[in-house]
């Protein structure tokens, strides 16, 4: 029980202070959309932001999770997001020099895109190994929570920093942020490796091809978690699609009020964040795969669509909410399950695999939103060449809001099919 007790009180720090830094990175990324947007105007330029942090990410999760079974984790984590902040200081003397360029920023989240392609998998294994089984969903949960609550949080306050200070001051929030976590996980968060210790030991005389094959042949083995990974990748596309069309749509249509954006994902946040205080709060469900299921369902079926079918903000907030408010409940079931079913030695070269497999749409997602927007959609609306086109609004934006309804008929028939899958279904 002490034993117990010393664990969640070390991932209780950790939590609370990577909380922090994510928040600190988080408020970076808006504002830097933001500046990106009144820069270019462009909703490919934006997307493309996002791409540059995904694409290495996806490219070297084989590799980092390999790796990161042969290496220390806590270390793993330290030089990734060590690595990290440097970009971040490295976009504020820019700034501060008044030679910062959209070029700069791609480069900056390339840099970070490879170092969360390690830091991922490594942090994945440490939380195993610091939460005992019987606590994984409650500090799901947990996790969950904190990503709502740097959700909600991080356009209202990146926004407040905006219109007070500048973009300078929330790239400072960041830097003090990230050393904060730094300080905690160097000096007060002890992760154990004796457990994994000589699987570690025979994973150093394994090549990392071996390794990468051994994750591919683990989800070979169990085709019902593979065919999950690949429903939340097809989730994954449409969902990153969404992210690219929303801010096109919003700040299209109220360009010279960015508090709106900030108000949407605020609410979004929101929505997020009761979901994953109810899951912290209730018991394990009994079929784990249906509560997925049906969350993803809801969450398809409602806001892409009230977004592309109104320019009503309180609407666009409502939408948010519907559309958020049931995340949690499948990010923390799916944790549990990884978690439970992948065994512990090889949690870090499978999980890479899953990364891999899992978010590689997330890139490609925004790059063809950003594309479709600016090269069709757009240009489309602005013919009105059908009466049906003029249910999604004229001028700019409407192109992004006839996109998310698009987007929206395509998550409810992702989820239909998913559904259908017995050996998915079957991991309960």
């Amino acid at each position: 029980m002490m034993k117990q007790k010393n664990n969640l009180k070390s991932f209780m720090i950790l939590w609370v202070t990577q909380t922090l830094s994510s928040f600190g990175s988080s408020m970076t990324s808006f504002a830097l959309i933001i500046w990106i947007y009144q820069q270019q105007g462009s909703a490919l330029t934006m997307g493309l932001l996002t791409v540059c942090s995904y694409a290495p990410y996806v490219l070297l999760s084989m590799f980092a999770g390999a790796f990161s079974d042969k290496w220390n984790k806590k270390k793993t984590m330290l030089f990734c997001d060590s690595v990290a902040v440097l970009g971040t200081l490295a976009a504020f003397i820019l700034l501060q020099t008044g030679q910062l360029m959209v070029w700069h920023l791609y480069i900056i989240n390339i840099i970070n895109g490879i170092m969360g392609a390690f830091q991922s998998p490594a942090s994945d294994v440490a939380i195993t190994l610091l939460v005992p089984k019987e606590y994984f969903q409650k500090t799901s949960g947990l996790r969950s929570f904190s990503n709502a609550l740097v959700t909600m949080l991080t356009p209202v306050l990146a926004t407040m920093l905006l219109s007070f200070f500048s973009i300078q001051a929330v790239l400072l929030m960041d830097g003090l942020t990230f050393s904060m976590a730094c300080i905690a996980l160097l000096f007060f968060v002890p992760i154990d490796q004796s457990s994994i210790s000589s699987n570690e030991n025979s994973s150093e005389k394994t090549s990392v091809f071996e390794l990468i094959k051994e994750g591919i042949g683990f989800l070979k083995e169990n085709r019902g978690i593979l065919e999950l990974i690949l429903f939340l990748s097809a989730i994954n596309l449409i969902a990153s699609m969404s992210d690219t069309a929303l801010p096109a749509l919003v700040l299209a249509k109220y360009p010279n009020d960015e508090t709106v954006l900030g108000l949407v994902n605020g609410c979004t946040g929101l929505a997020s964040l009761v979901g994953s205080i109810i899951v912290s709060l209730r018991a394990a469900p009994k079929n784990r795969i249906q509560v997925i299921c049906t969350a993803l369902f809801i969450s398809m079926a409602t806001e892409n669509f009230i977004l592309a079918l109104t320019d009503s903000i309180p609407l666009w907030c409502f939408s948010g909410i519907l559309g958020w408010l049931p995340i949690p409940f499948m990010s923390a079931n799916m944790d549990v399950i990884l978690r439970e079913k992948i065994p512990l030695e090889m949690q870090g070269r499978v999980f890479s695999v899953r990364n891999a497999l899992q978010f590689f749409t997330i890139p490609l997602g925004h790059l063809l939103a950003g594309l479709s927007i600016d090269e069709w959609f757009e240009p489309l609306m602005q013919r009105q060449v059908s009466p049906f086109l003029s249910l999604f609004g004229e001028g700019k934006g409407a192109g992004s809001a006839f996109l998310l309804f698009i987007l929206g008929i395509f998550g409810i028939l992702v989820c239909l099919f998913f559904s259908s899958l017995k050996r998915m279904q079957a991991l309960g």
